[in-house]
């Protein structure tokens, strides 16, 4: 009962531009861009989130790939966040919050473009929310991504 109390706030929160990662700073210096090869692709092979969706999970790490539908403005409040809506291939949609102060932003993103993604899913009833798509500066937390145009950002 507990997580999914805190899925909803926390999903909540990513909705309404008031939630953020608290207390990260930018302690991991720059982010990392980088170009994505075979030798460097993710081997390992997290709950995806149309499963974790069904089942409603939250804090699970997942990888996806979906279709932009919509771009969104960022949230500034707190650490900053580049949002914007995945559709993935289930039909589900996906709010995506990626910390610009911990990793780059994607500059070229547009509507219609594919984007891949790992980073941990929260749970909500509109589809659910990716975060965690960058290092983590103090190393306690697997590292996410997300990937468009063959560049990798963490």
């Amino acid at each position: 009962m507990k997580k999914i109390l805190l899925a909803i706030v926390v999903a909540a929160a990513f909705f309404v531009g008031l939630g953020r990662n608290i207390g990260l700073q930018n302690l991991a210096g720059s982010p990392a861009v980088t170009t994505e090869t075979a030798s460097t692709a993710t081997t390992r092979t997290p709950e995806s989130a149309p499963s974790a969706f069904d089942e409603k999970q939250s804090g699970t790490q997942v990888t996806g790939e979906g279709v932009v539908s919509k771009l969104l403005a960022d949230d500034t409040d707190g650490s900053r966040h580049q949002r914007f809506i995945l559709m993935l291939s289930s039909g589900q949609s996906v709010l995506v919050a990626h910390n610009i102060d911990l990793a780059p932003r994607i500059e070229a993103l547009k509507s219609g473009d594919a984007v891949a993604f790992n980073g941990v899913y929260e749970w909500n009833a509109k589809g659910g929310v990716v975060h965690w798509t960058h290092r983590d500066p103090n190393g306690h937390h697997e590292a996410g991504w997300l990937r468009h145009a063959g560049q990798t950002y963490q």
